[in-house]
């Protein structure tokens, strides 16, 4: 066993050299990664003296102990002990007592509260596939696989999708996208020597929704998908799908920081 310190970032993008087989598990504040071999019941929940890895700290809807994590039979299931469901990557989600195989690679849970969802991280070592005449080599590490392909996105894609969705990655209690002209107005100051206007943030973040839509099959990223009223439904779908396959992560956030020398906006 050994802890992972706050700043690691993301599991997403890979993880230390480790065993096929080891957990790694990120919350808010850090987390821990245990050995396949290791008798150990992993705790995670609010509470932080009660637990190893902590999940929704200040938020009383979470539980103390929301769940844990064990070895069974060589394969790492979670159980769901506390109040609130654990939604797995997509729409499934695991209530009281119900109990989970993880699978191999990387997979994000968010324990659903009614003030907002609260990302755990979990990654598990997968088993690298041995080469050609390899037999008998040392057991494969896995430093940068990932089961979920992020979305591929341009540079500028990225800058206007983070910036439309900062309020996600900033852990808002209840997030939602920015409107065009409050995504303009901030893109023009990250951007002075551009002209940023709403149409030219909305035109950019259409094609992505239409691309996702048509290329992956994403769904709720077209009107004729959403009920009426739409509202923010089409950018709250695209950007829960982004965070989801980890196209976005805390990790992008330093792309709103203004250039060095920027004078302050008025």
């Amino acid at each position: 066993m050994s802890l992972l310190p706050k700043d690691i970032g993301t599991l997403s993008r890979g993880v230390p050299p480790a065993r096929t087989g080891t957990l790694f598990v990120l919350g808010a504040n850090g987390g821990m990664s245990v050995a396949p071999g290791t008798d150990f019941t992993l705790l995670f929940g609010r509470n932080e003296p009660d637990v190893h890895v902590c999940v929704g700290v200040g938020d009383t809807c979470v539980s103390r102990r929301q769940g844990v994590i064990s070895r069974t039979y060589a394969r790492w299931v979670l159980t769901n002990t506390g109040k609130l469901p654990i939604r797995f990557p997509g729409s499934r989600l695991v209530l009281n007592g119900d109990r989970v195989e993880l699978t191999s690679g990387y997979t994000p849970l968010f324990v659903v509260s009614p003030r907002q969802e609260h990302l755990l991280e979990v990654r598990i070592v997968a088993a690298q596939p041995r080469a050609a005449g390899a037999a008998g080599a040392p057991e494969a590490y896995e430093q940068d696989t990932s089961d979920r392909e992020p979305r591929r996105l341009t540079p500028e894609e990225r800058l206007v999708l983070v910036c439309l969705g900062r309020r996600y990655l900033q852990n808002d209690p209840q997030p939602q996208p920015l409107t065009w002209a409050q995504a303009a107005f901030e893109l023009g100051g990250l951007r002075p020597g551009e002209k940023w206007g709403p149409s030219r943030a909305a035109h950019i973040v259409s094609k992505v929704r239409a691309r996702l839509s048509r290329d992956h099959g994403v769904p709720g990223l077209v009107e004729d998908e959403v009920p009426q009223p739409v509202g923010n439904a089409l950018n709250h779908n695209l950007i829960t799908d982004l965070l989801v396959t980890t196209t976005l992560t805390k990790a992008d956030l330093p792309l709103l920081e203004p250039p060095p020398g920027t004078p302050p906006q008025p």
